[in-house]
């Protein structure tokens, strides 16, 4: 077993290895620092931010890009079918380089990596500014109760011309835009999203000289940047981290990027996720001047997702192991969700295991995910609509059944997440044998469940959809649901389900 372990972990590291490579060969600006030091005019910081590295995850595959990826298959829909690259703007040819003394100017860059099968790209570029006072949109992390009342208008962000912008070494490129709606139409495509602030972020980039390239200040590592819709919710937020994840993963970033909220959202307790995800948190508003990237990637937004597409399409994929999938490759099947929420629990330090299942001595978790009242962004009253009329019925009858089963020691969990930190919420989720609950967004935590890990899912009749019963599929979980005729649930149903499931367990 220690001798399997090695290996695993050396043909990591060696992956780690050449990622690392790959990365500093394809990204032009990191082969040419800056061989002076900055004049004040040009910020960079003597010491880097703070960055974490990538963690090891056992459903970890490569991520390199392969042209042979097959149209919506399931590889193309969750990991890398960002095969088609363009290049707007492609770097300037060393020698044509203009090095301006104590700045270290090379020129910028910009490419858009597309997906036929998501029909959205993921884009990156160099030497990039961001100008925060050309970007119409509320100041963002607030706390919550300042900004009660606020429209949802007044966070999302409208770009002015010139908002973003890239230096050129071409003077004769000063003042033009970047890419024309041609491009925009085709790579960065609206579809059925009526405001798509991607596209209005790239549409805003103006090309610059050297002279007018002035930052306040540098991020000298890479820096992902993310606009959210419907932040508050779970499954939205599922949606944008995986976005955010998988444009890291593409663009070959070597250690976990910065992340800059291009919105003016206020504070959500969901950023403690964000903030364990990635190396770093800023709103944009939040930076004081111009600020320059060294390296930017412009995630997807969250409804471009295979998670969110999934919905109103076929996507015909079905969970599987890593190790299965390295062997025998197949269309059909995916790692890549079990290796996200591997992720998301590792980023707050929780085992990742792929055959992590609590103790038996400690028995087994059936955690009851609930439905509680809480106040989650400006426009919202503070209650939620009950999905299950009987909830603390069901809660209570399970309760008792379970302190009762002799076959095996039961410990009921009251899932109130509303109420709970994130890192306790991924905690009860993966050491759960068990999870129950009515149709609703907390249920997106089953992406960190553990791979033996059953979902019982009551869905009242009007709120059938399909959700948790994909992203079991997808993930590999074994899924039950109970149909109720109405939103009221009877406890010895549940309960038989419950017995049913747990005779898989021995019990």
């Amino acid at each position: 077993m220690k001798s399997k372990t090695l290996k695993i972990v050396l043909a990591l590291f060696a992956l780690n290895s050449i990622s690392l490579y790959l990365y500093f060969c394809s990204h032009p600006d990191h082969r040419r620092q800056p061989s002076t030091p900055s004049a004040s005019a040009y910020s960079h910081p003597q010491h880097p931010l703070s960055v974490k590295p990538w963690p090891i995850l056992p459903s970890y595959l490569p991520w390199s890009p392969n042209p042979h990826t097959k149209f919506r298959s399931c590889e193309a829909f969750f990991g890398n079918g960002f095969t088609h690259r363009v290049d707007p703007l492609l770097p300037a040819p060393e020698p044509h380089r203009k090095i301006i003394p104590g700045r270290g100017g090379a020129g910028g860059w910009f490419r858009c990596h597309y997906s036929e099968t998501l029909r959205s790209s993921v884009c990156e570029g160099g030497r990039i500014r961001m100008i925060p006072d050309k970007i119409d949109m509320s100041h963002g992390g607030e706390k919550l109760e300042s900004v009660i009342g606020r429209g949802e208008t007044e966070e999302l962000p409208n770009f002015e011309d010139g908002a973003f912008q890239i230096e050129v070494s071409d003077r004769s490129k000063k003042g033009k835009r970047m890419v024309d709606e041609g491009f925009l139409n085709k790579f960065v495509e609206e579809g059925a999203i009526e405001k798509h602030t991607m596209q209005g972020l790239i549409r805003s980039i103006r090309l610059v000289d050297a002279d007018e390239f002035v930052c306040s200040k540098w991020i000298e590592e890479p820096a992902v940047l993310v606009t959210r819709f419907e932040y508050a919710n779970m499954f939205h937020t599922v949606t944008d981290w995986y976005s955010a994840y998988v444009a890291s993963r593409v663009t070959g970033l070597p250690i976990r990027p910065h992340l800059v909220f291009v919105d003016g959202h206020c504070e959500a307790p969901l950023e403690e996720t964000w903030t364990a995800l990635f190396s770093s948190l800023t709103y944009a508003k939040n930076f004081t001047g111009p600020v320059c990237f060294r390296h930017a990637v412009l995630a997807p937004l969250g409804y471009e997702t295979a998670l969110f597409k999934g919905l109103g399409q076929t996507v015909d994929c079905h969970g599987a192991s890593a190790h299965d999938l390295w062997q025998n490759p197949d269309d059909h099947k995916t790692a890549r969700l079990s290796e996200f929420g591997e992720m998301i629990r590792a980023a707050f330090g929780f085992p990742v295991d792929r055959h992590h299942i609590p103790k038996s001595d400690s028995g087994h978790n059936i955690l009851f995910v609930r439905r509680e009242d809480y106040l989650a962004h400006p426009r919202h009253g503070g209650k939620v609509q009950s999905r299950l009329s009987n909830e603390q019925e069901v809660f209570d009858s399970i309760n008792s059944w379970a302190s009762n089963h002799s076959e095996c020691r039961l410990n009921v969990v009251n899932g109130l997440f509303a109420h709970m930190p994130m890192k306790e919420q991924v905690r009860a989720i993966q050491d759960a044998s068990v999870i129950v609950g009515a149709h609703g967004a907390g249920l997106t935590h089953i992406v960190s469940a553990s791979p033996k890990t059953v979902i019982l899912e009551i869905v009242s009749s009007e709120y059938r959809r399909p959700h948790f019963l994909l992203i079991a599929k997808w993930k590999g979980l074994e899924y039950h649901p109970i149909y109720l005729s109405g939103s009221h649930a009877e406890p010895p149903r549940v309960i038989g389900e419950l017995s049913n499931i747990l005779k898989g367990f021995g019990c």
